[in-house]
């Protein structure tokens, strides 16, 4: 039977990779230069552990009607190449930075498998700047050469919607001077890219088993949570469970991982976590 095109209602064939139903998947955990750091010696960056191997900061979720991505990342290709992915059923966008959009391009060979466009879930200025950074995507007339991803636009909404059978709840966070998403699903909440939590949002953050948590270094910085930020965070919202992300090369793995409370851990890529309470959105949503 030749699958639906509404990939909210039905899952299409799985092809050759792997079903991540019911589990969330980092497919990169470092920030926009990715770790090692190009031209660098420090310590993490020749550091013989895997877990200071960093791509750029990315989710996959494998929800009750396929697998939602959360942001392009530059390395997309690699990492779901990596992780044996073959499936993508919508996106998720945080915010309209390089490091979370420019891999967009990587969608094409999963748009020319099913014959089906891709979903994409932004607010309107990620969607401008995909139209400006891809624009050959949306020329008129016929693609030229190896062809383009086939996309959609799909606005978020300012309250909790559906999702490929998964409620979501949208997170208003500050990002420098920049206004961006995080996303409630269930009970587990992935908020990078911030370094400030507006009033409204806090309510939406209570009783999660999950926390995903920005935490860019160990010192301040006027875009990102630093360590000691990112712990104050965790302690407030009090999840059963918090794990950072966003890391740039001053966090060495095994240095920083023993400085941490109780219920508190450095993401890696690779980690993956269930996906509890899909059907309820936040308390105070």
């Amino acid at each position: 039977m030749k699958p639906t095109a509404d990939a909210t209602t039905a899952r299409p064939p799985l092809g050759i990779g792997r079903d991540l139903t019911g589990r969330m998947l980092f497919l990169g955990t470092g920030t926009s230069t990715g770790v090692p750091l190009v031209g660098c010696g420090c310590e993490t960056c020749t550091s013989g552990d895997p877990r200071d191997i960093r791509t750029r900061t990315s989710a996959l979720l494998g929800l009750p009607g396929g697998h939602l991505l959360i942001d392009t990342t530059p390395d997309l290709r690699s990492q779901l190449l990596r992780e044996k992915i073959g499936r993508v059923d919508a996106v998720l966008f945080t915010h309209d930075h390089v490091d979370h959009v420019y891999g967009l391009d990587d969608l094409r060979p999963l748009c020319f498998a099913t014959g089906r466009s891709i979903p994409l879930h932004c607010e309107e200025r990620v969607e401008n700047r995909i139209r400006k950074a891809f624009d050959y995507a949306f020329a008129p007339g016929p693609p030229l050469g190896g062809g383009v991803p086939k996309v959609t636009f799909e606005r978020i909404p300012p309250v909790p919607f559906e999702l490929l059978g998964a409620a979501v709840t949208p997170l208003r966070l500050r990002h420098g001077v920049f206004d961006v998403l995080g996303f409630r699903f269930g009970d587990v909440a992935y908020c990078t890219d911030t370094n400030g939590i507006p009033d409204e949002t806090w309510p939406l953050l209570e009783g999660l088993d999950v926390l995903v948590l920005d935490c860019l270094r160990l010192t301040r910085h006027p875009t990102h949570y630093a360590l000691e930020e990112s712990l104050a965070v965790a302690a407030r919202v009090a999840a059963k469970r918090t794990i950072l992300v966003h890391m740039a090369h001053e966090i060495r793995h095994a240095a920083v991982a023993a400085m941490l409370p109780p219920g508190v851990e450095l993401a890696v890529d690779g980690l993956e976590v269930p996906l509890t309470g899909l059907g309820r959105t936040s308390p105070a949503a």
